[in-house]
């Protein structure tokens, strides 16, 4: 009884549950199994610990005047000189801008791609035709980027390319669309979409194939047309699969590729071909500042994880499951 004279009832904590020998031979069992899968994890896992949590121990040059010679225990400590330098770097806004306005131009152009180039594939009927353009669609992302810069020039230089001649055909005169700052993003935007658009259709055509049939004929019998059974159907089923990919998309924004960037960046356009990517291989490999592009790259990866914390918050309240 308490002090007022009521009946407490006291509930006694559950006892813990201890794994069984029963329940260990068991698991131990399913992995005999399943031997081959687990084998199969093994390179993956391998891959994962050499080269991206490893080189994770580096990150503490960030916080260091770091001389090679010296190395990690005898560099001098200095704490967050470099990200203060960062940050008051007069090419900070400039290549931030650059980075952002990229990404945003992805997100806007380049994300929606392969879920619309989906949706138009899963409308077609005949099995033959639609493999075959898979097939077509597909192979572009396995062109390197080297050559897709350099199909780029062929297309496009000033002197010789192809639609530069159709153009002076037209107009009298040429564009300098490889030289000239304001074409460059729709050149990276363009170039991504060719290239990576038929490939990310696989995943949201393995998540179409998972739509139950029997809602479509819900639909049907409901006077729904094809429009109408994208939009009310097919597309809510795999709003789960668009968000995760959404999520994982936002958290790369400072991400726009180094390769291609550098491949396509030259002395007329770098005012907005810098970006950070180029930035850290500029500064860490030509220049040598080891610690100041550390620290840069460490600013990319806390704002990714940033990123994706606060999306994947966002798609829990907006009701989705989110990507954990």
């Amino acid at each position: 009884m308490d002090q007022n004279g009521a009946v407490v009832t006291r509930v006694k904590p559950l006892p813990k549950v201890k794994k069984t020998k029963q329940s260990q031979q068991e698991t131990l069992k399913y992995v005999k199994q399943h031997k081959w899968l687990y084998l199969m994890l093994i390179p993956g896992l391998m891959y994962l610990i050499i080269f991206r949590y490893i080189p994770m121990g580096g990150i503490i040059i960030a916080f260091q005047k770091f001389n090679p010679f010296s190395g990690l225990s005898g560099s001098e400590w200095v704490g967050l000189y470099y990200f203060k330098m960062l940050f008051t770097s007069p090419d900070f806004p400039r290549v931030l801008i650059n980075t952002l306005g990229i990404s945003m131009l992805s997100l806007i152009f380049y994300f929606p791609a392969p879920i619309v180039l989906a949706l138009l594939l899963n409308e077609i009927k005949h099995q033959k035709y639609k493999r075959t353009v898979q097939t077509f669609i597909y192979i572009p992302h396995f062109i390197s980027l080297v050559i897709v810069a350099s199909l780029t020039y062929q297309l496009l230089n000033i002197n010789d390319g192809i639609i530069n001649q159709v153009v002076q055909m037209l107009t009298g005169k040429t564009i300098n669309f490889l030289g000239k700052p304001e074409y460059f993003r729709g050149l990276i935007i363009g170039q991504s979409i060719w290239k990576e658009t038929g490939y990310g259709t696989i995943i949201f055509l393995a998540a179409l194939a998972g739509v139950d049939v029997s809602l479509y004929e819900a639909a049907r019998v409901d006077g729904a047309g094809r429009w109408k059974m994208m939009w009310h159907v097919t597309l809510p089923a795999i709003r789960g699969t668009i968000i995760i990919m959404l999520i994982l998309r936002v958290g790369s924004i400072l991400n726009t590729g180094f390769e291609q960037i550098f491949l396509m960046k030259n002395a007329l356009n770098s005012s907005v071909a810098e970006v950070f990517d180029t930035y850290v291989y500029t500064k860490g490999i030509i220049n040598a500042q080891y610690s100041y592009s550390t620290a840069t790259g460490l600013f990319k990866s806390v704002v990714g994880m940033i990123m994706v914390l606060g999306a994947n918050k966002l798609a829990k309240k907006a009701g989705e499951s989110g990507i954990y």
